[in-house]
C-alpha cells in the first residue's frame, strides 16, 4: 500500500500544481452552436452520453484546463460527445484539433465532422501525411486570422499535427483519440502548440480499472456504459477451419440479402510461415469464393488515394466484401456490414479482436463476428473463449491485463510507470483504490 501512495501523491502533486499555476481559457460558450448540433443529430443522446457532455462542459468552463479521459466501448457514441465539446471551444472563440492514430481514422472524422459541422457555417480541415487542406490559404493571410471565415475551424489529422510543421492559431481544445496508440510524448507536444488547452483523451476499447488508476491517474474520468438504441445484436462463433465451406456459404447468402462483410487476416503479405494467412496471397481465392460479388482488398501498405478508393467503394455499396489486416480496427464505421470472418483470430489479442468486432453491429441488422482458428494454444484458445462469451469491452480489457500484464497491453503509455518492488498493478486494483482516496483526503 506505501508504493502506491507514494506514487499516487506523486500524481496528485503534479496535478495540483498544474491547477494552481495554469489559468484555463474560457470555454464557457453559450450553446449557440452546440444547442442546433444536438437538435439537428436525428437521434437523441444516451443518458451516458448527456451525463459525460456535462462533465466535459463543466470542466471546459472551470478554472483549471480540461484533462479529462471519455471512455466508453466500441460503437458507445464518444464521437458525437467529442463534437459537443470542439463546438463549446468555438463557440467560445477558440479552435480544435482532433488528433487519430491513422489516417483512415483520421478520414472518417473529417467524414463525419465535415457533415455535422457545415450546416453550422465551421470549417474542418484535414491535416495527414498524405493530405494537407489547411495549407491552401495563403501564408500571410494565416496570419491575420484564417482568412476570412468568421469562426475558428477544426482541424482532424494524425500524428503530423504534432510535427514541427504545423501551427494552427487559438487552440482551445485538443482531442486525443484512441490514446494508447499515442505516446504520453506524444500528447505533450500536441498540448504545446497551444497554451494549455483543454484537452479529451478518447479510448475506444476500455481501459482496465488499475490502469485508469494509474496511468491516467491524471486524468478525470466520464464512462459511457450504454449503447444507442436500435443496433442490431452481435453473435459471435469460433469455428475450425473446416467448418468454412459453410461459413463461405453463409456470407454469400447475407450478400445476397444486401448485406456487406468483412474478412480479416493477420498477414499483407506470406511469409512462409506456413500457416498464417495473407491478404495478398488470399485475395484471388476469397474473390472465388464470393464470386461475383466484389471484394476490396485493404492493407496498411497501400497508398492513401488507394485506401480511401477501396473505402468508398464499400461506403457506397459497390464493394460487398472487404478482405483486409487488422488496419480496419479503428474507424470504419459502416453500418450495413454485417459480418466479420477473422481467420488465425488466435494470433490476435483480445483488445484487437474486440475492437475489430466493434466494425459490425452499427446498423439495425443482426451482425455475426466468426473467428477462426486451428491448433490454436491453450492460452489462444481461452482467448477465443471470453470473446465467444462476452462483448462487454470493460470485461475484456480487465482479463486482457490478466493475460498480457500491463507491459504489453500499455505499449508506449508505459514508459511513465514506475516499477512496483511489491505491488502488483493486476491484482491489487482495490489497494491502488484506496491508496488514491487517502491521498485526495490528505490533500
Amino acid at each position: 500500500l506505501e508504493e502506491f501512495i507514494r506514487f499516487q501523491i506523486q500524481i496528485q502533486e503534479k496535478r495540483k500544481r498544474f491547477r494552481s499555476t495554469i489559468q484555463a481559457l474560457d470555454c464557457t460558450g453559450d450553446d449557440r452552436l452546440v444547442k442546433p448540433y444536438i437538435e439537428g443529430l436525428g437521434f437523441t443522446l444516451t443518458g451516458a452520453q448527456q451525463r459525460a457532455w456535462e462533465d466535459v462542459a463543466r470542466d471546459m468552463a472551470g478554472s483549471f484546463p480540461m484533462r479529462r479521459l471519455l471512455q466508453g466501448d466500441v460503437g458507445s457514441g464518444k464521437t458525437a460527445v467529442a463534437a459537443c465539446a470542439a463546438l463549446r471551444a468555438i463557440e467560445s472563440g477558440f479552435s480544435a484539433v482532433v488528433l487519430a492514430p491513422t489516417e483512415i481514422l483520421a478520414e472518417q472524422h473529417y467524414r463525419v465532422f465535415g457533415n455535422w459541422f457545415s450546416p453550422l457555417g465551421i470549417t474542418v480541415h484535414l491535416h495527414t501525411g498524405s493530405k494537407k487542406t489547411l495549407g491552401e490559404i495563403d501564408p500571410a493571410q494565416r496570419e491575420l486570422g484564417m482568412g476570412d471565415e468568421a469562426l475558428p475551424p477544426v482541424v482532424v489529422g494524425t500524428h503530423a499535427l504534432v510535427e514541427e510543421g504545423f501551427a494552427l492559431e487559438n487552440i482551445g481544445l485538443a482531442i486525443i483519440d484512441e490514446q494508447h496508440k499515442f505516446g504520453v510524448e506524444q500528447r505533450k507536444k500536441l498540448v504545446k502548440k497551444g497554451r494549455y488547452p483543454h484537452v479529451l483523451v478518447m479510448t475506444a476499447t476500455p481501459i482496465p480499472r488499475t490502469l485508469g488508476l494509474t496511468v491516467y491517474g491524471d486524468l478525470d474520468c466520464s464512462v459511457i456504459d450504454e449503447l444507442p438504441p436500435g443496433r442490431g445484436r452481435v453473435r459471435t462463433f469460433v469455428r475450425t477451419p473446416d467448418s468454412l465451406p459453410k461459413v463461405w456459404e453463409f456470407i454469400r447468402e447475407k450478400i445476397v440479402e444486401g448485406r456487406q462483410a468483412y474478412i480479416v487476416y493477420p498477414r499483407v503479405d506470406d511469409q512462409g510461415s506456413g500457416n498464417l494467412k495473407a491478404v495478398n496471397q488470399e485475395f484471388d481465392a476469397v474473390r472465388e469464393q464470393l464470386a461475383p460479388h466484389t471484394v476490396g482488398l485493404l492493407h496498411g501498405r497501400l497508398k492513401s488515394d488507394e485506401k480511401e478508393a477501396v473505402i468508398g467503394g464499400f461506403l457506397s455499396g459497390e464493394i460487398k466484401a472487404l478482405l483486409s489486416t487488422s488496419v480496419i480496427e479503428v474507424g470504419v464505421d459502416i453500418p450495413n456490414a454485417t459480418i466479420m470472418l477473422i481467420e488465425n483470430a488466435d494470433r490476435f489479442g483480445l483488445a484487437q479482436l474486440h475492437q475489430l468486432r466493434g466494425r459490425i453491429g452499427r446498423g439495425s441488422h443482426e451482425s455475426f463476428c466468426i473467428l477462426v482458428a486451428e491448433d490454436a494454444t491453450e492460452e489462444g484458445q481461452h482467448r477465443l473463449a471470453v470473446m465467444e462469451n462476452s462483448s462487454d469491452g470493460f470485461e475484456l480489457a480487465e482479463e486482457d491485463l490478466r493475460q498480457r500484464g500491463p507491459g504489453e497491453l500499455l505499449g508506449q503509455a508505459q514508459s511513465g510507470l514506475p516499477h512496483f518492488k511489491f505491488g502488483n498493478l493486476i491484482e491489487d486494483w482495490r489497494l491502488i483504490q484506496k491508496a488514491r482516496e487517502l491521498v485526495a483526503r490528505h490533500g
